[in-house]
């Protein structure tokens, strides 16, 4: 085991939870001396919230972090109870994988992936200060005054960052799950000159799964195909032994006991500041909004394989906990059981994201970059998508070479999270979602290792053998792709027949394969067949459905991608960091004070905040390219 006796490193990670876990993972793996701090040693990675990974949007993410290289999807693989693949009627751009976690066995399995890797010292230590010098973040001092110095700091605090927990009239400082806070952090990031806000986010209550009936529920049982979130991982490992969740409802009695006690709700009563997510809403947020339901579906969720506990998914509430055990009481399945822990709401601070630049670097601090629910994002994925990002770009700068790393919109679901933040920032916990992404037809599950990999790679995050299979997958499509582009299927009784079968008019002229291949309901497989080539159905099945997607929405995707073409013209169009939006006569009032508070970097950037319009762009664009910027320069000057 490796040991340092200096204070020195080149990058520090403060915070271990997923955005913290990746970034100094991706730090450490780029070959930096690299420092992870964390207040408790026992919430590496912890899932604080709800025990699972993925679903729409955020399961790709997922995927997007394995194929850069990150541990996301190696650790839910190794450690999952059930695996889903959802929205698997819908087309692909909207299909995402779903993982139930043992969430215990997810903290543990990542903690010894950190504590064995090289180049990476994990300590248990609050952070008080930041070390600025000149405008540059130089390093931290702890509570115990120990100071560590660094060439680059990740912020990670997550809704730690002087958290305080609100449970009915029951308010305290505390950080998630009943964790030390930090206090001073945030009051350093202010006379830093840092702007925060509170943001809230809740949690359910948890509920001993001995004491549920069942009988009174609908079983959720996982995939018995198998999908993985690591493109590392084997088909021949995949679970068939799942633990089921199970979904119920609740009902007039359940929002009548509500309705009846929101005089004492935390969210009515004025006791929380924070802004919570609208995507996420608490119970009791709910039966107001949307009075005219009847009832609202539940899912309960194993814990994990070593324990009863079961997550009660979407009634997360900070109801007073008597309130709270008559709620549960009221649902079906749930008449006799044993609350657990009681629901809670968190506020926390969160630094506002327009702060930031596309690399997660902070505008006010040099060499500091922020990662996770502290740049005003909600959920496991997107921190720990930022956290990647974050940590290799504070590698980047430790290295010195003037390299940055970035995302663009269609490259990657992580480009669109990033750019949403710096670009428009946000009021609420963001949730990303996939309407969000305009290239969503590009931004699949499946083809996340084809868009990323090779970055991955460039970055030494991606090893020899596995650039080597990834390299072989890539070309086993494009030379497959290339001759179905050749060989034609004619017309015959077995042709006609399958077309019969699918209520399909019959074959009269003959027809290349990559075109008959985009029919409805025709398979790769079936184009084998048609072919002759029964033997090569043996195809990979990874590769073979990266030839049916690719030929069969042929079309719309290159419509996606002349708007692609587009926006990277617009991002070709860079903005001069020194341009005097003063001196641009004509912008709208919003527009002139947009531009100044964000600072765009590209025409495309600046298209994309909310509240400039098309005439402000054209004025932008026409004073750009007459070159005005260097008079007013020279003017300043």
């Amino acid at each position: 085991m490796r040991t340092y006796d200096s204070n020195d490193y080149d990058v520090i990670v403060v915070g271990a939870g997923h955005a913290g876990s990746e970034a100094a993972l991706a730090a450490a793996r780029m070959g930096q001396k690299t420092l992870l701090l964390t207040i408790n040693l026992d919430m590496v990675a912890f899932m604080p919230c709800n025990p699972s990974l993925g679903g729409p949007a955020k399961g790709i993410v997922v995927r997007e972090i394995d194929a850069l290289g990150g541990q996301m999807g190696k650790n839910i693989d190794a450690s999952y109870v059930q695996m889903r693949m959802l929205n698997t009627g819908k087309g692909p751009a909207v299909r995402a994988l779903r993982a139930q976690a043992d969430k215990n066995l997810y903290h543990r399995l990542m903690k010894d992936t950190i504590e064995n890797e090289p180049n990476l010292t994990l300590r248990q230590a609050m952070v008080n200060e930041l070390v600025i010098e000149d405008g540059e973040c130089r390093g931290v001092i702890t509570n115990t005054g120990a100071k560590y110095t660094a060439k680059a700091v990740v912020l990670t605090a997550g809704t730690s960052s002087r958290g305080k927990i609100i449970i009915g009239e029951l308010m305290y400082s505390s950080g998630p799950n009943n964790s030390i806070p930090s206090i001073k952090l945030s009051e350093d990031l202010e006379k830093n000159g840092f702007k925060l806000r509170r943001f809230k986010t809740g949690t359910p209550p948890r509920v001993d799964g001995n004491t549920i009936d069942y009988s009174k529920t609908e079983e959720q049982p996982g995939d018995k195909t198998p999908n993985h979130f690591s493109f590392t991982s084997s088909d021949a490992d995949y679970l068939q032994d799942q633990l089921s969740c199970w979904m119920t409802y609740t009902n007039d009695r359940t929002h009548d006991i509500i309705r009846n006690n929101l005089d004492r709700a935390p969210m009515f009563s004025g006791v929380i500041e924070g802004v919570g997510p609208r995507y996420c809403p608490s119970i009791e947020d709910k039966i107001v909004r949307f009075a005219d339901k009847p009832r609202h579906q539940l899912f309960l969720e194993p814990e994990g394989r070593d324990t009863e506990e079961y997550y009660v998914g979407d009634f997360s509430t900070s109801m007073p906990e008597e309130v709270q055990l008559q709620m549960i009481h009221s649902v079906a399945g749930l008449e006799n059981a044993e609350m657990m822990r009681p629901g809670y709401a968190i506020e926390y601070d969160i630094i506002e994201p327009w702060q930031l630049t596309h690399t997660l670097e902070t505008k006010p601090v040099k060499n500091l970059f922020t990662a996770g629910q502290m740049n005003g994002t909600s959920g496991y994925e997107e921190a720990a998508g930022q956290g990647i990002v974050a940590g290799i770009n504070a590698a980047l700068r430790a290295q010195g070479n003037g390299e940055t790393f970035t995302l663009a919109r269609d490259e990657a679901y992580i480009g669109v999270l990033i750019d949403d933040l710096v670009t428009k920032g946000t009021n609420e916990p963001y949730r990303l979602l996939t309407s969000r992404a305009e290239y969503r037809l590009v931004l699949r599950h499946d083809n996340a290792d084809l868009r990323l990999t090779d970055k991955g790679y460039a970055l030494g995050l991606i090893d020899e053998e596995r650039k080597a299979k990834f390299d072989h997958k890539k070309e086993a499509i494009a030379r497959e792709i290339a001759r179905l582009r050749t060989v034609r299927i004619k017309p015959s009784d077995k042709v006609n027949a399958l077309l019969a079968k699918l209520h399909q008019s019959p074959l009269k002229d003959g027809v290349l394969a990559s075109e008959f291949l985009k029919r409805p309901n025709i398979s790769y497989k079936d184009v084998l067949s048609l072919l002759g080539e029964e033997k090569a159905a043996a195809i990979d099945r990874y590769v073979s459905e990266q030839i049916e997607i690719s030929l069969r929405y042929e079309g719309y995707i290159k419509k996606e991608q002349i708007k692609i073409d587009r926006l990277h013209r617009m991002e070709a169009k860079k903005i001069p960091d020194q341009i005097d939006y003063d001196a641009i006569n004509g912008l709208a009032t919003e527009a002139r004070e947009k531009f100044k508070k964000i600072r765009p970097e590209t025409l495309a950037q600046a298209e994309r905040i909310s509240g400039v319009n098309p005439a402000d762009m054209a004025i932008l664009s026409v004073y750009i390219e007459q070159g005005r910027i260097a008079k007013v320069n020279q003017a300043v000057s």
